[in-house]
């Protein structure tokens, strides 16, 4: 699937992906492949990005958004992000 995530001064990440792991406001949840369509709103947290089956992560600690799901693509829109070495 298609992960892009954005804030409103960059795109921090777009490609392809295994799954990802976002902090809900009802708490965690994961997208994988072929996800049913979803909107959610996402507190300060960390997102895991899963980028392949073999343990291969990417962390984002972000302030807070909304993310959607449709047609195997996931768009993640944050206020602020930062990228977690």
């Amino acid at each position: 699937m298609t992960l892009e995530i954005l804030t409103p001064e960059r795109k921090l990440f777009s490609g392809e992906v295994y799954g990802v792991q976002m902090p809900g406001i009802s708490g965690s949840f994961e997208v994988l492949d072929k996800h049913a369509p979803l909107v959610s709103a996402l507190k300060a947290g960390r997102i895991k990005v899963l980028r392949d089956r073999q343990n291969h992560f990417d962390y984002y600690d972000i302030k807070g958004g909304f993310v959607e799901v449709l047609n195997n693509r996931v768009s993640v829109l944050v206020e602020g992000a930062t990228v977690v070495e």
